[in-house]
Formats: C-alpha cells, sequence, structure tokens
C-alpha cells in the first residue's frame, strides 16, 4: 500500500480531535458498564432461571440452549473484529471498491462453509467442548498436541489483532497511551467473562452487535445523506473520479477506485480467503458454535442441533454486508476526502503505515463528523474489538482446562469452572503483554491479518476433514498438516526474497508474500492429507468422538433446578436464604421438570436428520458462494468495466439496503425468540426489587 503519487510528498501525525482522558474513559467506562450489567444478568439469571452460571456445561456451552437468532448475532459479533472495520476500509482506500466486496467475500465464504461442518460436527461428535477433544477421541495424543497448538497460534494471532488495532486507533485519535490500551482492554473484558461464561458473550454480543450497527447507519446517512462535504453517492463518485486523476491505482482499470477490474483488489481477496479460512476453521471461538467467535466450534456446540446450521447461514449473510458497507463508505470517503482541510493528515495522504494501522477508517469519521465521528468510530472499534476479544478468552480457558490440565488430571464440574476463571484472567494479562511485544517490534494490524492464512491454512483441511471423512486417517491429519506448514513457510520466506529482493518484517507481511506461502500450505496439505488417505485409509465409525460428553459430575442434570452459590456452606445461609425451588416458585416459574419431560426437551439425536441438514447446508452453502464469489465479481472484473454514476450509485445503494436489512434482522431476532425468557426475568426482577412475592400477595 503507498501513498497516492499525486499528492504532496511527505506525511504528518493523525491530527488528535479528543484528548487522552476520553480514550482512557471509553476504554475503562465502557467496559466497566459492561462489565457490571452482565454480573446484573448473570446474578439475575442465578436467582430466577434454572442455568447456573457456576455449572462447567453452562460456562463452556451455554447449556446448549442458544437459539439460532441469538447465535447468528453471536457468530456477526465474534467475526466482526477490528480488522473487518479497519482492514476492509484500509484496502478499500488504495485499491477501491473491490477490496470492500472481496473482503466481504474472503469472511462470508468460511461462515457459510462451516454450516455444513457444524452440522456434522453436532452429528459425529456433539459431546464435545473442544475441536481438540474430537482430535483426542478419534486421532489419539500426537495429532492433539499438534492441533492444540495451532489452536492456541490461532488465539494469539487473533487476539494480538484485535487489541492492536483498537489500540492504534485510540492512540491516534486520542494520544491514549498503546501500551496501556493494551492491558485495559482485556482485562475489562475478563470482567463480565468470568462472571457469565459463554452464555455472558453471547448476551454482550448482542448488545455490542446493536451498537454497530447503530453507529455504522449513522456513517452511512451521514456520508450518502446529510454531509456538508459529500452527502450523497453521486457526489462521492465525482470526487472518486478527481481522485483517480491526482493518484491512479495501478492495476485497476483507468487507474479508477469505482472498477471490480483490480489486480490489488482481487490479491486481496485471495489472502482474505486464506485468512478468513484459517480463522473460522482454526479458532476454537469458531470451531465449538453449534457459540463470539468465540469461534465457530464453541458457538457450535452451544446451540440445539436443529439451529446449528441455520445460525451460521443467517450470520455469513448478515455479516456480508459490514465490510461491504463500511469499507465501501469509510475506505472510498477517505480517498476521496484527502485534498479537504479537515482531513487529519492534510495536505498530504495518509503513509504507509498509517495505512497498515488501520487509520483510515478514522480518518473519513473524523473528517465527515469532527468530535461526534471520532468519538463514534472509537465506540465502534472498542464494540468490535472487545465482542470477539469475549470469544477468544473462552476459547482459550477451554483449550487449557479440557485439552492442556484435562490430560492429566480429572476435573469436576466446579473446579472446571474456577480454573476457566483463572486462565481466563491470566490469559487477559498475557494478552495485553503479548500485544505490547507485537507493538514494539513493530507488528501492526495489517502484518497480523495477511501472516495469519501463512500460519495457519496448512491445517484447514485436515480439521474439516476430521469430522467430515470418516476415511481420514491420524497419519494422513499429522503429516498432511506438517507437510503443508514445510511448504507455506518455505514459499512464504523465498517468495518475499524473489519478489521483493529481501527478507524482513515489512516485506513478510505484503500481499505477494502472503500469498506465497497461504497458497501453498493450503494446497499442499490438502494434496498431502488426500494421498496418504489414498494410500492407507481408515474406516472410523465415529463411535469414540459420539461419547464424548461433558465432564461435570458434580452437577445435577440439565434442566433441574440449582442453587446461584456452589460454596454456601453455612447452616445459617441455608436457614435464611430460600431454595432454588422456593425461589422459582415465588417468581412465578414452573416447577422443575419431571424425567420425562427432560427426555422430552433433550432428544436423542436424529443422524438421519443431521445428515440431511448437512447435504441442505451444503447446496446452501455452495450456492451463496458461487454467486458472491463467481456470478457477480468475475464478470464485472473481465468487462474492465469502470461504474458509471448512475451504477455507482445503484451500488452503494444496495450495500446499504442490505446493512440496513441485515442490521434490523440482528438486532429483533434475537429479541423475539427469546421474549418469553425476558419476560419472566424482568418480571421477576421487577417483583423482587419491589418487595412483592406470590407469598405476600397470598397473605394479603
Amino acid at each position: 500500500m503507498t501513498d497516492a503519487v499525486g499528492y504532496p510528498e511527505g506525511s504528518r501525525e493523525f491530527t488528535r480531535l479528543l484528548g487522552p482522558g476520553v480514550g482512557y474513559g471509553v476504554v475503562v467506562g465502557v467496559g466497566a458498564f459492561f462489565a457490571i450489567a452482565m454480573i446484573l444478568l448473570t446474578r439475575v439469571q442465578a436467582k430466577f432461571s434454572r442455568l447456573d452460571p457456576g455449572s462447567a456445561n453452562e460456562f463452556a456451552t451455554a447449556s446448549r440452549s442458544v437459539k439460532p437468532g441469538l447465535i447468528c448475532c453471536g457468530i456477526v459479533s465474534a467475526w466482526t473484529w477490528s480488522a473487518t472495520l479497519l482492514q476492509s476500509s484500509a484496502s478499500t482506500y488504495a485499491n477501491g471498491l473491490s477490496s470492500s466486496w472481496q473482503y466481504a467475500v474472503g469472511g462470508s465464504l468460511q461462515i457459510a462453509v462451516f454450516a455444513a461442518v457444524a452440522a456434522k460436527v453436532k452429528q459425529n461428535a456433539g459431546g464435545a467442548v473442544t475441536f481438540a477433544e474430537i482430535v483426542r477421541a478419534r486421532y489419539g495424543r500426537a495429532c492433539h498436541l499438534l492441533f492444540t497448538f495451532y489452536s492456541l497460534v490461532c488465539a494469539h494471532i487473533v487476539t494480538g489483532s484485535l487489541i492492536l488495532g483498537a489500540s492504534a486507533t485510540f492512540n491516534a485519535m486520542t494520544g491514549a497511551n498503546i501500551i496501556a490500551c493494551n492491558f485495559l482492554l482485556p482485562l475489562g473484558i475478563a470482567v463480565y467473562v468470568v462472571a457469565g461464561g459463554l452464555r455472558a458473550t453471547f448476551i454482550v454480543d448482542f448488545l455490542h452487535t446493536v451498537c454497530v450497527f447503530v453507529i455504522l447507519y449513522i456513517f452511512a446517512f451521514t456520508l450518502y445523506g446529510s454531509s456538508d462535504v459529500i452527502g450523497s453517492p453521486g457526489k462521492l463518485y465525482d470526487l472518486l473520479q478527481q481522485a483517480a486523476v491526482l493518484a491512479p491505482v495501478d492495476g485497476n482499470a483507468g487507474g479508477s477506485y469505482t472498477t471490480m477490474n483490480s489486480q490489488g483488489g482481487m490479491l486481496f481477496g485471495g489472502c482474505t480467503i486464506a485468512t478468513g479460512f484459517a480463522g473460522v476453521v482454526c479458532d476454537q471461538g469458531y470451531c465449538c458454535v453449534m457459540s463470539k467467535a468465540a469461534g465457530a466450534v464453541q458457538r457450535a456446540i452451544a446451540s440445539r442441533p436443529e439451529s446449528t446450521t441455520k445460525a451460521y447461514m443467517l450470520g455469513a449473510i448478515s455479516w456480508f454486508s459490514i465490510p461491504f458497507a463500511f469499507g465501501t463508505m469509510m475506505g472510498l470517503g477517505a480517498r476521496a476526502l484527502v485534498t479537504n482541510p479537515a482531513f487529519p493528515t492534510y495536505p498530504y495522504a495518509l503513509s504507509a503505515s498509517q495505512v497498515s494501522a488501520g487509520l483510515v477508517a478514522p480518518a473519513t469519521a473524523a473528517t465527515l463528523m469532527g468530535k461526534s465521528g471520532a468519538i463514534a468510530v472509537l465506540l465502534i472499534v472498542f464494540m468490535a474489538a472487545t465482542s470477539a476479544c469475549s470469544a477468544e478468552l473462552i476459547a482459550v480457558s477451554s483449550l487449557v482446562v479440557r485439552d492442556c490440565i484435562g490430560m492429566y488430571k480429572t476435573l469436576s464440574g466446579h473446579q472446571m469452572v474456577f480454573a476457566s476463571h483463572c486462565v481466563i484472567v491470566g490469559y487477559a494479562i498475557w494478552g495485553g503483554a503479548f500485544s505490547c511485544i507485537l507493538h514494539v517490534a513493530s507488528i501492526d494490524l495489517g502484518w497480523l491479518f495477511y501472516v495469519q492464512g501463512v500460519l495457519l491454512t496448512p491445517a484447514v483441511v485436515p480439521i474439516a476433514m476430521t469430522v467430515i471423512s470418516k476415511r481420514q486417517s491420524k497419519y494422513a491429519a499429522f503429516y498432511g498438516t506438517l507437510f503443508g506448514t514445510a511448504c507455506g513457510l518455505f514459499g512464504w520466506l523465498y517468495g518475499c526474497k524473489r519478489i521483493y529482493g529481501e527478507v524482513n518484517v515489512a516485506n513478510l507481511a505484503l500481499p505477494y508474500s502472503a500469498i506465497s506461502g497461504s497458497a501453498p500450505g493450503l494446497v499442499m496439505s490438502s494434496l498431502a492429507s488426500f494421498i496418504i488417505t489414498a494410500i492407507k485409509p481408515d474406516n472410523y465409525d465415529w463411535k469414540g468422538t459420539r461419547a464424548i460428553a461433558l465432564s461435570d459430575s458434580n452437577e445435577p442434570a440439565e434442566g433441574t433446578v440449582v442453587k446461584a452459590s456452589a460454596d454456601t456452606d453455612s447452616e445459617a445461609e441455608k436457614k435464611d436464604e430460600p431454595t432454588g425451588e422456593a425461589r422459582i416458585a415465588d417468581s412465578d416459574e414452573v416447577l422443575p421438570p419431571t424425567m420425562e419431560e427432560q427426555a422430552a426437551a433433550n432428544p436423542p439425536l436424529d443422524l438421519a436428520k443431521l445428515q440431511r441438514t448437512f447435504v441442505r447446508a451444503c447446496w446452501i452453502s455452495g450456492i451463496f458462494s458461487f454467486i458472491v464469489t463467481i456470478v457477480i465479481p468475475l464478470p464485472l472484473f473481465f468487462s474492465h468495466y469502470i461504474f458509471s454514476r448512475r451504477f455507482f450509485e445503484a451500488w452503494c445503494g444496495v450495500s446499504l439496503a442490505w446493512v440496513l436489512l441485515a442490521g434490523i434482522f440482528c438486532m429483533i431476532l434475537p429479541v423475539w425468540e427469546s421474549r418469553n425468557e425476558v419476560f419472566i426475568l424482568a418480571r421477576s426482577t421487577l417483583r423482587v426489587a419491589s418487595g412483592r412475592t406470590r407469598k405476600e400477595q397470598a397473605v394479603a
């Protein structure tokens, strides 16, 4: 990414419209608000429902009772990283509007494909909490250690990109110290995750998603409607034509920013697909959501079987709109506004380091809306970073407790929860320290975005085949991954040397270096795995993985009444505090279900039905992927078409309509699906707050 050649040579620091106090206020104040809100919600849940936050089942999997709307919202929130907002805008600023589409394709494609994988996870390992548990049950210790390592590497890359992207934005906009932000961000998140577990991340995901969409709408209506400097898609188009004269884009048809024929955009799309597949498949936050992202698996396990595929498909379609609309608005907006005196680096364009740090969207926001725009971009980046980071905390705690500690010591349910709390706090501190190390080493958001695909794509196909194919053997999974990793690392270093002349930190994260590593890693690991499978196939019967169950022996069966506190031992407390049954009776909740009712609510998995769900998911994800990857972009690319003013207006209109519908869906469906539970909890809380209980009413 280079500065526009038509602008004055040189660079300047980003103009700060806000003081450091505002930055710290958002990081600490908003973080504290969500922490307090989550603690209160968790206490209400423990008092007036049968869901005990002290249960390992509830903490790690949300009792597998999360509904499709909330899972969809969680997927959208978990996959809306800092990079979703900042990197899509940065690449669009450099390459034109094709990059925002390519980023959307590169991220949603994996979620759609994982809809099918999620059905297989439910079918073949419905009791697992982490993907590594599935690997251990099927392949043994060697593969288990290998894929646990890849999951932890992925968690570190994701955590670093989330924290660094947000901290760089806070520093640029307010002057808040990057080191301080690196520690404050994850520690605030750890508070509410410890308080509520996976369900806490879902609820906060919903609140974060609402905030993200509302702020996105504010930017859209300002840029396309009320702004004095742009105010309409047509005016934006005119400014982009002027920008193309000052700084034509190398590799774009006519040097235009308004064309899908972009070599840089296509290259960015390839890198995004590699990064996206690595992020979704290797991220435990996504691998166990049948749960924020965190990854796909956590969310696959948190839902009921019939919810999983539906939620993933809805999540893919909804998430697509965010980088598509946001990248188009903020990336093209920054390019159009470079010559505006209010631009933060006027009269210079953004430097390459500023673009790589993700400062394109903040520049647009500050130019359009001044201080209010700066505050809005701080909030939306904060929401994106904290939402995804909460998922990573849960994901890492699950991996460490179940796949590291759990290999050597059998833990009861309450011991698991305590250990998870310790790991979450410890990883939050380490995440801040790790981000500081990356910052000192001059590694930023853009570097991590491109390198993620290089390091993790070799594990993508072996991981997916673990739950899809009964023929893949442990040798194919293990050696296929290692061979692909070796090929990817060699291609990364060799390609960097041949293309850029020198291997250094900066050159290793350039697009051609990244694709030189991620493509061989993905292709060669796949070939090796398939060849070894063909030579020595397995014939796995899935009995081992289907036998995986939560180790929570100290807890009652799911659906029974539990007390809010597991540590209340004194006789005085037992006498003074009503039992769980009494609390539920006083709050008009139904009585504990009978064994027959529990069996009806949790029927055995219908494997034939799940197979049909898998086939249906393959068709739906295949059609969706074919349309957004082939049908729409390729004709526009090969025709060398440069958008007319009217076509560009229609393009912006589609992006705006898509994000409006997605936002309405993500904000309304979760509330509608849980309306009964919300009503009961609200009514019970108000009754207790007012001092009125059923017993008191009976006496009256």
